[in-house]
């Protein structure tokens, strides 16, 4: 009987639908190659795993990140004791490989980029020769796989996502980004770019997410640095850098009509006209921008200096809507400056900034960041303890009984933020506020579609994360499974099976 890789996605929530594919089980999926059949592929957020599906001398692989280690670790002893070889990979495996070897069963971790190494992985498992610790490193932007979508089933997700650029030039305190990806921009090719999406757009995807850590890679800032040395190396590389985005645009404006897009990106693009412009013509509709903070307080507290704040702040995220971009806000509270009036005034900003949909997470100590260095080298946090394991290993805690606020607010109890700011979700997603909001659409039904997806998204980022009761998680995941099925037949269009790549270099039609 013949071996086989499985590839698996951890979550500790089920919730039946899921609004954005995993990638990387894709790109693993075709680094996998032929020799061992196509993988069985699991994605967790939406079914179960199925450890019977697992025979003696297969291979396991298992993608982790901070939020979903535990669970993983929880897989990887079940396939090893039923004699598979077993794989980790992710940004946590490659900040903790000796961890992930004690707590996950592991018989080999993959650090960085698993495109070009997964293969010799397998390869070294079924010959019994499986190394502890591979390193992928980063990959450059031309060697980047494309992924196996002909795998994927369009039914289960609303959102495709394509893999666009990776590495972040920004150092902010809480991300840890522009540490594991680089601070220097990978972009892939054009043609690499369009030609996923095309084949996604042939299965009836027309919602994608360009998954990059960040789609505005060159600000005007560091191209006026580069251009202040006698040494013209460097802005030569940036510009073209930023070339390669408009040629992206250009491509991606010739696609058909239908197609919407989306993005994460720095508030900085808000300075530059003709890039919003070049969004808007190949329907970016949406970004995620890093707001954070409101208070330019705020902003020191996470190395966030480039962003503004108050009244400067409202102009710059309106600039967005007025290019036909869309923000998704992104703030964050627990930050040290933060006062009990904090949150009223994050809900006002967003309010008044036009922002069409917006997230408020909590302050989290996340490995691999300056914040989770600077928090866990402090000898009281290493003391306190949880059923005898550190806070500094907090995503080793069971869920039920891990703290939602990890550092000593000076003005704040850790139950007073988290009260506040489910507060702020509650107020920014009530049904009069979508009501409002919703009328960025014209049509009755498409008003309804939005105040419907807008409900998931609070329903699946915010109960679950936010919330402390464990009946009001498990209820929002139930929600979460019919709003999910409700909404994902407005995502997805008819099949193009017939549609050609467009030709680089001519005008879209």
């Amino acid at each position: 009987m013949s071996v086989r890789v499985h590839l698996i996605n951890p979550s500790r929530v089920c919730f039946g639908v899921a609004v954005i594919t995993p990638r990387w089980l894709y790109v693993l999926a075709a680094a996998t190659g032929k020799t061992w059949g196509d993988p069985l592929i699991t994605d967790e957020s939406l079914v179960r795993f199925d450890p019977t599906t697992v025979r003696k001398g297969d291979v396991v692989g298992i993608g982790i990140h901070t939020g979903n280690a535990r669970r993983g670790y929880e897989i990887g002893a079940e396939v090893r004791a039923r004699g598979a070889w077993v794989v980790y990979g992710g940004i946590h495996a490659t900040l903790f490989p000796d961890e992930v070897h004690a707590m996950g069963s592991a018989h080999a971790v993959v650090k960085g980029d698993g495109d070009l190494v997964w293969q010799s992985v397998i390869s070294d498992c079924l010959a019994g020769q499986a190394k502890l610790v591979y390193d992928g490193g980063r990959v450059s932007g031309d060697n980047f796989i494309p992924a196996r979508w002909d795998l994927l089933l369009v039914v289960w997700y609303m959102l495709a996502s394509v893999l666009s650029v990776r590495g972040c030039p920004k150092h902010c305190s809480f991300c840890s980004v522009w540490r594991t990806d680089g601070q220097e921009p990978r972009p892939r090719t054009v043609d690499a770019v369009v030609g996923e999406i095309v084949q996604l757009r042939r299965k009836g995807f027309k919602f994608i997410a360009l998954a990059d850590d960040n789609f505005y890679p060159v600000p005007f800032a560091d191209l006026a640095a580069a251009d202040r040395r006698a040494d013209k190396t460097r802005y030569n590389e940036l510009k073209e850098i930023r070339q390669e985005r408009f040629d992206l645009m250009a491509e991606l404006a010739k696609l058909p009509s239908d197609m919407v897009f989306f993005t994460q990106i720095t508030m900085e693009a808000a300075e530059d006209p003709e890039f919003l412009d070049a969004m808007r013509k190949a329907n970016i509709k949406g970004a995620l921008v890093g707001v954070e903070s409101v208070t330019s307080a705020g902003l020191k507290d996470v190395y966030k200096g480039f962003n503004l704040s108050g009244d400067e702040l409202i102009a710059r995220l309106r600039e967005f809507r007025k290019h036909g971009v869309h923000v998704l806000g992104s703030f964050i509270f627990g930050l040290p400056s933060d006062r009990e009036d904090t949150f009223d005034a994050t809900l006002a900003l967003a309010e008044k900034a036009d922002i069409t949909f917006a997230q408020f997470v909590l302050l989290t100590p996340f490995p691999g960041t300056i914040d989770f260095e600077k928090w866990a080298k402090d000898e009281k946090n290493q003391n306190a303890k949880v059923d005898g394991i550190s806070i500094t290993q907090h995503w080793l805690i069971p869920e039920n009984k891990k703290p939602k606020i990890f550092s000593p607010h000076p003005t704040l109890s850790a139950e007073r933020i988290r009260e506040r700011t489910q507060y702020v979700w509650d107020q920014f997603y009530s049904w009069s506020n979508l009501w409002q909001r919703s009328a960025v659409v014209k049509s009755l039904r498409s008003r309804v579609a939005f105040m419907l997806i807008s409900k998931l998204y609070r329903q699946m980022y915010a109960n679950t994360g936010i919330a402390t009761d464990s009946a009001r998680v498990q209820r929002s995941a139930r929600w979460s499974y019919y709003l999910g099925k409700a909404c994902r037949k407005m995502f997805l269009a008819k099949p193009m099976p017939e549609l050609a790549m467009p030709t680089f270099g001519q005008s879209a039609t």
